[in-house]
């Protein structure tokens, strides 16, 4: 009997992997077959949810980085491919809210912080791992941006902005690499119940639930399985996507 969205013996790189969405993307992944790399910059954190999941740490890595700087994603990559021999999956799924605060009050160190985790370290994370993927023809990139990079967040300026560098990313990278058997694709999530979201007022959460139809925030797992789908095989039409997770908030 076939067996839809298997990910066996697939090599995965999730990034912020230690909580939240990643955690709940290295449980799905786990569970689909695949080995999976637990990248985060809290290696306390990363090691705990790996052993949480993998005890035996057979189909597990962790590794400590950060994503915005090339050294360290590049030296990533090689504990990766030393470790399991390649990598057929990567999920840019690390980020961080930032400031919440009218744009005319944001630092430029508190712009460039946000710029430096959500838009390049997702530019890294591609750049050390493109050459694993180029050479062998295949390959499953995932952006994790949000519905704020398509409309805005008001008092969330350079987390939006960020995410919407996420989307174009998504959509130049997909089409320089969909003829060599890598495809690119990224999601942009509403509200989701995770620790990113401390990270903001309750009124803020409370302006951006009123928005979605559904009348919840999502749930992590909900967002994995979406992701899984973009990292299976079975995703073999679908490159330069942008696809919402917003409990209807987005209808476009």
């Amino acid at each position: 009997m076939e067996v839809f969205y298997s990910l066996k013996d697939r090599v995965a790189i999730v990034t912020g992997a230690a909580r939240g969405i990643g955690a709940a993307i290295a449980e799905r992944f786990l569970g689909a077959g695949a080995r999976v790399v637990f990248a985060d910059r809290d290696d306390a954190e990363a090691r705990k949810a790996a052993h949480n999941l993998d005890a035996p740490g057979e189909r597990s890595l962790v590794v400590p980085v950060d994503i915005t700087r090339l050294n360290e994603t590049q030296a990533m990559v090689k504990q990766v491919t030393d470790k399991f021999g390649t990598i057929d999956i990567l999920i840019n799924n690390a980020g961080i809210a930032g400031p919440n605060k009218p744009l005319v009050d944001v630092s430029e160190e508190e712009w460039d912080v946000v710029t430096a985790i959500n838009l390049k370290g997702v530019f890294l994370c591609c750049k050390a791992v493109l050459p694993v993927m180029l050479k062998k023809r295949y390959g499953r990139i995932v952006n994790v941006a949000s519905i704020a990079g398509k409309e805005g967040n008001p008092n969330l300026a350079p987390y939006s902005a960020t995410k919407a560098g996420v989307i174009c990313l998504t959509k130049a990278l997909a089409k320089e690499v969909c003829t060599q058997g890598i495809y690119v694709n990224c999601i942009t999530p509403a509200v989701i119940d995770t620790p990113i979201l401390r990270q903001v007022t309750q009124q803020q959460i409370d302006y951006m639930t009123s928005r979605i139809p559904m009348g919840r925030v999502g749930k992590p797992e909900e967002v994995a399985a979406l992701i899984h789908f973009l990292a299976s095989d079975d995703c073999s039409f679908t490159t330069g996507a942008c696809i919402d997770i917003s409990g209807g908030r987005a209808t476009y």
